[in-house]
């Protein structure tokens, strides 16, 4: 055994010999090592990949002979542009390992994969792999991409600019000049570009594309040309044999279409020129770039800003099936403070699961607080359910590493966390990936419902009850029942949302967030407007103080929602309220999960929209969690704030159900019934 384990080790270290000859060889060491730190989270490092040739940008060139015909044979300012020429057939690339966070097969998605190979009548650099690889997004959704580092050849008005042309990105109600949902060139001709300036060198790999998000106009591009370049004056278009090759684009204005470029570009600029459009619309567009940004250890600008996390947790986007797996994992590292359970079963039969982290789990201790995270009840908005898993490892961890705050936490709070309310919408957007799954693909239960806004409406109940001057006579100001026609068979109700409303009158929830995605804010109750017809009044509760303060508490640790330097995600501008609003100042809903879990339960319920993108790529995960890491942390420490005791008889004995009220407020809360834990 001794002899085996020797040669073991001898075996070893002659492989890491081999392996430090070779990259010493090549000259790929960094020897900066903040600079490794930085790279430290790239799933295909870096340092790891053959090193481009200086870039030589060719002279400028003439007009080629396919353009000089197009020119000849088009109208002063064609609506579209003829039809583009296609590229010869040849041989297909091999097949590449998709990208982490990506899936190859996307039921649903057009994917447009180039199958020819690049002309060698260029000088930009290429990467020649024998195997492709596959590089994440630059960050145009996620805003990483910065508005100055867009710019178009013209653009219809300021609201329709490039900063304007990222994937995903939503209109304003109105459409008006500010926030409109595209870029969208000022004429329409040949000549329209937009361009994205990666600000290093970067190995481009592929274009994604939308048409132009608006309820009453039809904008999208269907063909569009690429180009490269390392100074922003000499572009070289990417080639298909010896003529330009042409990308297909949309064929309507929502769904994305990934487009790989044939072999991989290194450069700093990549333009995107439309060749042809819808016969009916504009030249709009909405885009990402998937590109590589190659290591440059002496710029020390791109390595201090580039965010790095140090928590060894699983930064990955899971499956069913893996979520379920991971879950698992915490429980059986983390035993005695840990249980799973399930509050019930989706429409397609998954099971709803749930954590529950605690220092007695499976037991409600007199005088500890309930509180509870929810996430996923939008499919598609996947960041919330990572997150949850993250925090999951994260409490466990440092629970056994004896972090005295965590420590503190777990044993003074009962903590539980649903990462995935709807599972059946997660799988279909899982299926399309971070990239490809458009605005709403997932987001919906699989009968169609959208869970966070399918609780009955106890605010009309309410509201009617004060008018006509029944409360609290008639009608209580809390606890408020739910109707009948709710709890029949027949009413459109989603059984997670009915799961979720018997889990929370099961358990005496204290404190609870919903974890959503899409916008970065907290949003408070009421969701509800009062007035009828209005679709944005600010309309708070008697409890409106504590509200802003809870959600202030999440927004102000947060590392960017109160931040004024920062952009706005689509059309909203949270910063005059410091990273938190009014549900109903910002659009009225009714029937949503915060009012009534208000009004039926003693919980305090806030909407926590936790970023732009609502599904990022998994190399995001990490910066993901170092923004909202303290912010999670510290508001589930505020259940802890406020007063909090027992209501007993004469002979010490605990009486349930009693009212609560402080003057002033026109909110009662009623004690907790004898309760004995799920068990």
């Amino acid at each position: 055994m001794a002899r085996r384990g020797t040669a073991a080790l001898a075996l070893a270290l002659a492989l890491l010999a081999v392996a430090l000859a070779g990259a010493a060889a090549q000259g790929a060491a960094v020897e900066d090592p903040d600079y490794y730190v930085q790279e430290i989270w790239s799933r295909e490092p870096y340092y790891a990949r053959l090193e481009p040739e200086p870039f030589s940008p060719p002279l400028p060139a003439g007009p080629s002979e396919e353009e000089r015909k197009l020119r000849a044979s088009e109208p002063r300012a064609p609506k579209k542009a003829t039809k583009p020429k296609k590229a010869p057939k040849r041989e297909k690339l091999a097949p590449e390992t998709p990208p982490p966070g990506k899936k190859s097969n996307r039921k649903g998605m057009k994917t447009k994969s180039s199958e020819k190979a690049a002309g060698d009548d260029h000088r930009v650099p290429v990467a020649r792999e024998a195997v492709r690889e596959g590089c994440p997004p630059l960050g145009l959704e996620t805003l990483k991409i910065t508005d100055f580092q867009l710019h178009a050849s013209t653009s219809k008005r300021y609201g329709l600019g490039a900063h304007r042309g990222r994937l995903n990105i939503q209109a304003g109600i109105n459409e008006n000049d500010f926030y409109d949902g595209a870029w969208c060139a000022g004429r329409n001709d040949l000549h329209q570009w937009i361009e994205v300036d990666a600000r290093r060198l970067t190995k481009f790999t592929g274009v994604i594309t939308q048409g132009r998000n608006s309820l009453w106009l039809s904008d999208w591009v269907t063909s569009y040309k690429v180009m490269v370049s390392n100074d922003s004056h000499t572009w070289v278009t990417v080639k298909n044999g010896s003529g330009d090759m042409i990308f297909e684009g949309n064929s309507e204005k929502e769904i994305p279409v990934l487009n790989e470029l044939p072999v991989p570009m290194v450069a700093r600029y990549i333009r995107i020129n439309p060749r042809s459009w819808f016969d009916n619309g504009s030249i709009c567009m909405r885009m990402e770039i998937l590109g590589c940004p190659l290591p440059d250890p002496n710029n020390y600008y791109h390595r201090r800003n580039e965010m790095t996390t140090t928590d060894d947790l699983d930064f990955k986007h899971h499956s069913y099936k893996e979520m379920r797996q991971l879950m698992k994992v915490v429980n059986e590292m983390c035993s005695n403070i840990t249980r799973i359970y399930n509050i019930g079963k989706s429409h397609q039969g998954l099971k709803l699961y749930a954590v529950e982290i605690s220092d007695h789990p499976g037991e409600h201790e007199v005088g500890e607080p309930e509180f509870h995270y929810i996430a996923g009840a939008h499919g598609n908005e996947v960041l919330g359910r990572e997150l949850m898993l993250l925090l999951m490892q994260f409490l466990c961890q440092e629970y056994l590493a004896r972090n005295s705050r965590i420590v503190r936490l777990v044993e003074e709070t009962r903590i539980h966390i649903i990462p995935s309310l709807n599972p059946d919408g997660y799988e279909k957007a899982y299926e399309g990936g971070s990239e490809l799954g458009g605005w709403s693909l997932g987001r919906w239960t699989h009968d169609g419902i959208d869970i966070n806004n399918n609780f009955p409406d106890l605010n009309t109940l309410l509201w009617g009850a004060e008018d006509r001057q029944n409360i609290p006579r008639k009608v209580p100001n809390h606890y408020i029942a739910i109707p009948e026609w709710f709890l029949s068979e027949n009413a459109t109700v989603a059984v997670e949302t009915r799961a979720v409303i018997a889990w929370m009158e099961k358990i005496p929830f204290v404190l609870g967030g919903n974890l959503q995605g899409g916008e970065l804010v907290v949003a408070y109750p009421y969701d509800m407007a009062r007035s009828t017809w209005q679709m944005q009044e600010h309309t708070p509760t008697p409890d409106d103080h504590v509200f802003r303060w809870l959600a202030y508490a999440y927004a102000s640790t947060h590392r960017l929602m109160t931040d004024a330097r920062r952009r706005v995600c689509h059309t909203e501008d949270f910063q005059k309220e410091d990273g938190t609003v009014n549900g109903a100042s910002w659009h009225t809903v009714a029937g949503s999960l915060n009012d009534f879990s208000y009004l039926h339960t003693n919980c305090f319920e806030l909407s926590i929209y936790v970023g732009c993108d609502k599904y990022p790529h998994e190399s995001e995960l990490p910066e993901e969690w170092e923004n909202n890491r303290e912010s999670l942390i510290v508001f589930m420490e505020q259940v802890h704030r406020g007063i909090k005791g027992l209501v007993r008889d004469l002979h010490g004995k605990g009486i349930p159900n009693a009212v609560i009220s402080v003057e002033g407020v026109n909110h009662d809360i009623r004690t907790g019934a004898v309760w004995r834990g799920l068990r």
